[in-house]
């Protein structure tokens, strides 16, 4: 057990003169080896401190580096590329408006561009990284789609990506609607089961499981074309596809007698 000393304490005997003796050396080896310690990190610290330097600044500059590119680089681009869509938008917007050949006109002035404004495709091409450009390329997808590109359409799809509840179905059922025009119900069929599992809302979800039982169908699977109509039918009574179950369920039924 460790005992207090007064300061200028001095030993009464032999006894006490060996053990502060032995105290003293103890406390000096202790202090000996924090010096030889401090030290040896000093010599290693003076060796490698270019070394250190490097990375401290490679570290700081990674840091600033990220900042600098979001505040000065990204989101101005992001600015940027919203703006040039714009006149895209309105093409698409006007398009879906429009029919016949007007109709073909603007969905292409869309993809391509009019009145010295970018169209999809040239925001995809200089904005590559943007939100703008993912969002062209689901504009893109459509306007192939509505003009008969079907491959094209599906090409454009299959790399929009996004977690929105109704995007993201949508594209995928878009995909299916491209393979029914190219005539492949298989993977039409496979595409529509895609975008109805995906997201549960009234709105996409009942469209695609309607789509999933018509196309099932025409396959001879008429099992599960009735069971994706007894999905809407459970659970999505008041969307406008539960309407026309009764009248697919019937043929579903009669398929399978």
């Amino acid at each position: 057990m460790a005992t207090y000393k007064k300061k200028g304490y001095k030993p009464s005997n032999k006894e006490e003169q060996q053990k502060h003796v032995e105290e003293e050396s103890t406390t000096a080896e202790v202090f000996n080896t924090l010096d030889e310690g401090a030290g040896r990190t000093e010599t290693w610290v003076a060796e490698n401190q270019n070394y250190i330097y490097i990375i401290v600044g490679v570290a700081i500059v990674a840091v600033l580096g990220y900042l600098g590119y979001e505040r000065f680089i990204s989101e101005p681009k992001q600015e940027e590329a919203a703006n040039e869509m714009a006149q895209a938008q309105n093409y698409f917007a006007s398009a879906l408006n429009a029919s016949g050949a007007e109709r073909d006109s603007l969905f292409t002035l869309s993809l391509n561009g009019g009145e010295g404004k970018y169209g999809f495709i040239d925001i995809i091409d200089n904005y590559g990284s943007t939100d703008a450009a993912n969002l062209a390329t689901y504009n893109a997808g459509f306007a192939y789609l509505n003009t008969g590109n079907y491959q094209e359409a599906i090409n454009y799809l299959e790399d929009f990506n996004s977690d929105d509840e109704v995007l993201a179905a949508l594209a995928t059922g878009g995909i299916g609607d491209a393979f029914m025009q190219l005539e492949q119900p298989e993977e039409a069929l496979d595409y529509y089961e895609k975008a109805a599992s995906m997201r549960s809302n009234e709105f996409t979800t009942p469209k695609f499981l309607l789509k999933a039982a018509i196309t099932a169908l025409e396959l001879g699977q008429a099992a599960d074309a009735e069971g994706y109509l007894q999905q809407i039918k459970d659970e999505y009574s008041e969307a406008p596809e539960a309407e026309q179950v009764s009248v697919y369920m019937g043929q579903a039924r009669a398929a399978k007698q």
